[in-house]
């Protein structure tokens, strides 16, 4: 069932649940462009509430939760497929981010994804490149956020090296400036974890070369302005202005005392950490000037989102690479393909699998269910689904990838009906969808052009009976014994396949 087109939409809106801040964006598409009506963003700082053991603290659960009530106001009533909310490096940390997504769904009525940290970067370009001038050259990203920071090096709409990098200014405050004491030593240690963040990619971004950086982040913007501020530049970052920054942080000795213009009261406590962090990135690079740019994560995904309902869907791309590295028999996978669509067409209705996403994520797992066979061909299913679970897979969300793994690693012998009960709810909906792919992958076993017949299904809530002409079975008797091996491996999970 294909998704609505954007236009069909009166409005779209993305919602960025970041470490530091969380921010929604309401527009309107209108001819491929996107029209921003309405912007909102409130410091969270949900890296704050990360504890020594990897989980979010109820405080921070709450904090996040009441900004969520306010934003859902803004997008209340628009439906499903209009609005994208994505979870950064806080989400991809936190053990119990589970927790907090069942009830920010709850709150909001649309799905949350929380996305790599290649996934953000190339989001953050994405949004950066529709912003700015499409002007020659290459182009150097840096989003410093409140866990990680991105860099890309892109030409003009498209990422040429992304990277992701586990320092933030929430998470590098709780670490060295958490009594918002600001001493030299301890700025040291700050620039120097920075530096050591570093050296594992500058050499890979300097070979690449860019012509100019941009800054997108609320960090590089109060920098640009508290340097105006101080004389230098009009908004620009320059090595002489974070010089000065550094020695004003020094004389006041306390995050509470900066009172500078372009550094907002509730960004005083985590900026000594972002300047540190900018400093050592200047210094690794060797930049001489970075300029701000508002457009970043959320228009993004506003753009990705327009993408995906005009033909454009990175996804697609992204699979197509995949296939392609891997060798996949393209005319077998898309056999497959056409045969699972058919029969969801029809069981759809009794089954429950009439979501959008249901319809695409097994159009990828047909299409991609054969990945492992070019690394071995004992246990490819496995070494699919570790390919898929493992790797940067542009335009999916992590969740996208969990799925399509456990589709590709239970589409032949045994089903890890545990590895599905994991998904709570919706793992009865992809125990079906791991049924209809193995039905088309058996009714397509012998290869190439053989003529195979139509069937009837019938679905049960745990039941599926196929139905083939009379007296083709026995005519087939390799299609049979398939089919009568597979009704011993459904049964295991408590499925009945009848075949006649």
């Amino acid at each position: 069932m294909p998704q609505s087109a954007v236009k069909d939409f009166p409005l779209i809106a993305a919602i960025d649940l970041g470490s530091n801040s969380f921010h929604i964006v309401l527009a309107k598409a209108d001819h491929g462009e996107i029209r921003i009506l309405e912007r909102l963003g409130e410091k969270v700082q949900l890296a704050a509430g990360i504890d020594e053991q990897r989980l979010l603290s109820e405080d921070a659960m709450q904090r996040g939760l009441d900004c969520l009530r306010r934003f859902a106001q803004l997008i209340n009533g628009l439906p499903q497929g209009s609005v994208r909310v994505v979870g950064t490096n806080a989400l991809r940390e936190a053990r119990n981010r589970g927790e907090f997504i069942r009830r920010a769904e709850e709150v909001l009525g649309h799905p949350v994804e929380v996305i790599s940290g290649r996934e953000e970067a190339r989001l953050i370009h994405l949004g950066v490149s529709h912003t700015l001038a499409d002007t020659p050259g290459k182009r150097l990203v840096v989003d410093i956020g409140g866990g990680s920071t991105e860099f890309i090096i892109g030409y003009r709409f498209e990422p040429l090296l992304r990277e992701s990098l586990q320092m933030g200014c929430v998470s590098f405050t709780q670490r060295y400036f958490k009594d918002g004491k600001i001493t030299p030593a301890r700025y040291a240690q700050a620039y120097t974890a920075a530096r050591l963040e570093l050296m594992g990619i500058e050499q890979g971004l300097r070979r690449l070369a860019w012509q100019e950086a941009i800054g997108a982040s609320g960090t590089i913007r109060a920098v640009g302005l508290a340097s105006k501020a101080g004389g230098f530049g009009s908004g620009e970052i320059t090595p002489d202005g974070i010089a000065w920054l550094k020695r004003k942080l020094f004389k006041l000795g306390d995050a509470d005392k900066l009172d500078l213009d372009g550094i907002k009261p509730d960004r005083r406590a985590i900026f000594p950490a972002g300047l540190a962090i900018m400093e050592a990135i200047f210094d690794a690079l060797e930049l001489q000037r970075m300029d701000h740019c508002e457009g970043a994560l959320r228009e993004g995904v506003l753009y990705d989102l327009l993408g995906r309902h005009s033909h454009e869907d990175v996804r697609e791309r992204t699979l197509g690479a995949l296939m392609e590295r891997y060798h996949v028999d393209q005319e077998q996978a898309a056999r497959v393909e056409a045969k699972a669509l058919s029969a969801l067409d029809k069981v759809a209705a009794a089954w429950g699998l009439d979501d959008a996403w249901h319809h695409e994520l097994l159009s990828w797992a047909a299409r991609v269910h054969e990945l492992g066979l070019d690394i071995a061909h004992y246990h490819y299913h496995k070494h699919g689904a570790y390919l898929i679970e493992h790797s940067d897979l542009a335009g999916f969300s992590r969740q996208d990838q969990l799925m399509l793994a456990l589709l590709v690693r239970g589409h032949r012998r045994n089903i890890p009906k545990d590895r599905f009960d994991e998904f709570g709810d919706e793992g009865q909906q992809l125990i079906r969808l791991c049924v209809l792919l193995r039905f088309a992958i058996l009714f397509h076993h012998i290869r190439g052009g053989q003529e195979m017949p139509a069937v009837q299904l019938q679905a049960g809530a745990n039941s599926l009976d196929v139905v083939f002409p009379d007296g083709w079975l026995q005519a087939n008797p390799l299609t049979q014994a398939d089919f009568e091996q597979e009704a011993d491996w459904l049964k295991r999970i408590g499925f009945t396949l009848s075949v006649h």
